[in-house]
């Protein structure tokens, strides 16, 4: 009974360890990544953070953390959004051409026109036409704008979920669906200067799944962005 009763403890404290560290993984993470910082080890700091930020500190104190996050992955929604983006601006330039060609031909019959009359009538075509064409240029513009900014969120996110899955040129990386687990710290910290600095550090952890396939990915804890507060 003592020797089952003993089996059984051990177990019990095993259990607790291992849901300490899965509670409180800013700890282990942040004591590996200000050791490599005050090495200046850009590799490992670059193996742990996403955007690495080398920090000159003589000792950190955790100061606060938030609740853990977790919300739906949105790199495939935000890949959608990039691709519906570019037929749109794609559709766009047809019409933003054909304005311009119009516009051309409109300053072509303004300048050929001779008589008062026909100068008038060539002057308020051209009006109406380089109107037509400040449009549907705008209109082009502002799509390309959406198009390009769309398109480095999602390059980025995805950069930032290999990062977290520690997997490099997955084909279909866009079509994982999944979760974010994310966190934030208040860190406090003592530089050699003899400052005080507080940083807010971002951490993230992706969990996918290759639905096709019937693949999960688990990622890792990883710091993904640094605030000074």
């Amino acid at each position: 009974m003592k020797k089952n009763g003993l089996i059984i403890l051990v177990i019990c404290l095993a259990v607790i360890a291992a849901q300490s560290c899965k509670s409180h993984p800013e700890e282990a993470l942040l004591k590996s990544y200000f050791s490599a910082s005050s090495m200046n080890d850009v590799a490992t700091m670059s193996s742990m953070a996403f955007d690495p930020m080398k920090i000159d500190a003589v000792s950190w104190k955790i100061v606060q953390v938030s609740e853990e996050k977790v919300t739906p992955a949105a790199l495939a929604e935000m890949n959608q959004k990039e691709l519906d983006l570019k037929k749109q601006f794609e559709a766009s330039s047809g019409p933003a051409l054909d304005a311009q060609d119009a516009l051309n031909m409109a300053k072509d019959e303004y300048t050929a026109a001779r008589t008062p009359a026909a100068r008038a009538a060539a002057k308020k075509k051209q009006e109406a036409a380089q109107l037509k064409y400040d449009e549907a240029y705008k209109a082009n513009r502002d799509l390309v704008k959406a198009y390009n900014d769309a398109k480095e969120a999602a390059a980025r996110e995805e950069e930032k979920m290999a990062f977290s899955l520690g997997i490099k040129d997955l084909v279909n990386i866009r079509e994982l669906k999944g979760d974010v687990a994310s966190k934030d710290i208040q860190v406090e910290v003592q530089t050699k200067d003899g400052q005080t600095k507080n940083l807010k550090i971002h951490m993230e952890k992706y969990t996918m799944k290759d639905e096709a396939a019937g693949l999960a990915h688990r990622g890792r804890w990883v710091l993904t962005k640094f605030e000074n507060l």
